[in-house]
C-alpha cells in the first residue's frame, strides 16, 4: 500500500466526479437487481453501463489479476465474492455489490447491500445496523481526529447490537491508486492511530458478521466467507477530509435527503 497523499482542490474536484458517476451506477442497479438474476448478469450490466453510458473505466477489472468489474457477496460471503453464471439471486438473499470506477485518473470505491424479495427480519436487521455502523465512523471524520476514533465507534456500535467485526480487511486510502495509505481499521482505540488532515481521501467499509468474527477464504483465492456460515453484511463509501469535517464523495441519491 502506497503512502498517504493529500489531494489538492483540483484533484478533489475530479474525485467528486468519479464519485458521482459511481453513485449513478447504484441508482441504475436499483431497478435492475431482481430474483433470478445471476451475479454474472449484474457484473455484465455494470460493465456495459460504466463503459458505454458513463465513458469511464471499471477500476477493479484487471486489478491484482481480477477478471470482473465488481464483487457480489451473497449471504455468508463476507467480501470478494466472484460473479458467477450459476449463482442466481433468490428471495431472502442479501447481497453486497462492491464496485470501483475510474475517470480522469482518480478512482471511487463504494458498495451497497441489496435485499432480495422477502428478507427475514434478522437478516434485514444486520443490513440496517451495518449501514448505521458505517455512519458512526463517517460522522467522526474531521481534521485532528484519529483513525482509532473511527474504528472504535464502528466496533462499539456493532458489538452493542450483538455483532462481530471482521478484522482481516479494512478501509483504505484511495486516489490515483485503488489502495493507498492509510489503512482504515473498523476497530480500535480512541485517541490512537494516524491524525486526519484536510485533503486525505479514504474508504470506510465495515464488514460485520451475524455470528463470530472468524472467516476463511475459499479455494478460488478470492471469496471470503464466515467461518460459522452465518450472514455477513458490508457497506462502503469513499470520503474526503475537509476543513470542517468530511465529504462523502460516493453519496447516493437516496442518501441526499
Amino acid at each position: 500500500m502506497s503512502e498517504v497523499t493529500l489531494k489538492s482542490a483540483d484533484e478533489l474536484q475530479v474525485m467528486r466526479k468519479s464519485g458521482r458517476l459511481l453513485a449513478s451506477v447504484f441508482s441504475y442497479l436499483d431497478n435492475q437487481v431482481k430474483i433470478g438474476m445471476s451475479t454474472m448478469d449484474i457484473n455484465n450490466l455494470v460493465e456495459r453501463y460504466i463503459v458505454d453510458q458513463l465513458k469511464a473505466r471499471p477500476a477493479s477489472k484487471g486489478q491484482y489479476g481480477y477478471q470482473y468489474v465488481l464483487n457480489a457477496s451473497v449471504n455468508n460471503v463476507v467480501c470478494h465474492g466472484v460473479p458467477s453464471t450459476t449463482q442466481k439471486l433468490r428471495s431472502g438473499d442479501i447481497v453486497n455489490i462492491d464496485i470501483t470506477l475510474e475517470q480522469g485518473g482518480f478512482i471511487a470505491d463504494s458498495s451497497k447491500m441489496y435485499m432480495i424479495g422477502d428478507v427475514a427480519p434478522l437478516a434485514r436487521r444486520l443490513v440496517d445496523k451495518t449501514y448505521a455502523a458505517m455512519w458512526e465512523g463517517i460522522r467522526l471524520v474531521k481534521p485532528g481526529a484519529r483513525l482509532g476514533d473511527i474504528g472504535h465507534a464502528i466496533q462499539q456500535y456493532a458489538q452493542k447490537h450483538g455483532y462481530s467485526i471482521v478484522r482481516e480487511y479494512c478501509g483504505h486510502g484511495i486516489g490515483r491508486e485503488m489502495h493507498e495509505g492509510p489503512q482504515v481499521l473498523h476497530f480500535g482505540q480512541p485517541g490512537k492511530g494516524l491524525v486526519l488532515q484536510e485533503g486525505m481521501t479514504f474508504t470506510i467499509e465495515p464488514m460485520i458478521n451475524q455470528g463470530k468474527a472468524k472467516i476463511k477464504r475459499k479455494n478460488d483465492g478470492w471469496t471470503v466467507v464466515t467461518g460459522d456460515k452465518k450472514l455477513s453484511a458490508q457497506w462502503e463509501h469513499t470520503l474526503a477530509v475537509t476543513s470542517k469535517g468530511y465529504e462523502v464523495l460516493t453519496l447516493r441519491d437516496e442518501e441526499l435527503s
